[in-house]
C-alpha cells in the first residue's frame, strides 16, 4: 500500500532545528491561533482551563476574573504549562507547543499593564461584552513569558529534523 506521507514513517529524524528557524515556527503558531489550555495546580488538584490568549513575543496573556478558580491558583502557585495547537487534520499536520514558565496576575492598577495592552486586542472583548470602545480595559491580565517551550511539528520531519524541538529563553 502506498503511503500517503512516507517521510513520517520510521526511524524518526534526530535533527535540532537552528534556533532562529524554531523561533520563527513558535511564533507563527503563537500569532496564527487564539485558544489555549491553561494548566494550574491548586489545593483541589490540577485545572486545565480552556483560554482566548494573546501573545506579544514569547508571552502569553489573557484576562481572568479575579475571584476565579485559575486566578485563586495562580497567586497559590504561579508556575503553569499552556497547550497550544493548530487544528489537527492527520498527523502531518500535528503542530502545537507546550509553554512553561510562572504567571504573574496584573490587578487593573498595575503599572506594567499598559505594554501589554497594546498587543492585546481588548476592543474585540468590549464589543462582545457591550462595553464601550472609548474606555480602557480595566479587567485583571495575567501575563506568561515563555521560560521554556517544547514545539511539536510533525512536518518538520520532511525536512529530516525531529518533530519535537526545545526552546528556552535566553538569560
Amino acid at each position: 500500500m502506498p503511503l500517503t506521507n512516507p517521510w513520517l514513517a520510521e526511524p524518526m529524524p534526530a535533527g535540532r532545528l537552528p534556533r532562529e528557524r524554531l523561533e520563527e515556527r513558535i511564533l507563527n503558531l503563537l500569532s496564527a491561533q487564539n485558544m489555549c489550555v491553561l494548566a494550574t495546580t491548586g489545593p483541589g488538584g490540577p485545572l486545565a482551563t480552556p483560554v482566548r490568549y494573546y501573545s506579544l513575543g514569547f508571552t502569553v496573556m489573557f484576562t481572568a476574573a479575579p475571584r476565579s478558580p485559575k486566578v485563586r491558583n495562580l497567586e497559590a502557585d504561579p508556575r503553569v504549562s499552556i497547550g497550544i495547537f493548530a487544528p489537527l487534520t492527520g498527523l502531518a499536520s500535528s503542530r502545537g507547543a507546550q509553554v512553561f514558565g510562572e504567571a504573574r496576575v496584573l490587578p487593573p492598577d498595575h503599572a506594567e499593564r499598559e505594554r501589554y495592552w497594546e498587543a492585546f486586542r481588548w476592543e474585540n472583548e468590549h464589543a462582545e461584552r457591550g462595553r464601550p470602545l472609548t474606555e480602557p480595559p480595566r479587567d485583571t491580565l495575567i501575563v506568561v513569558a515563555a521560560a521554556r517551550i517544547v514545539y511539536t511539528e510533525h512536518w518538520l520531519r520532511r525536512e529530516g529534523f525531529a518533530a519535537r524541538q526545545f526552546w528556552r529563553a535566553q538569560q
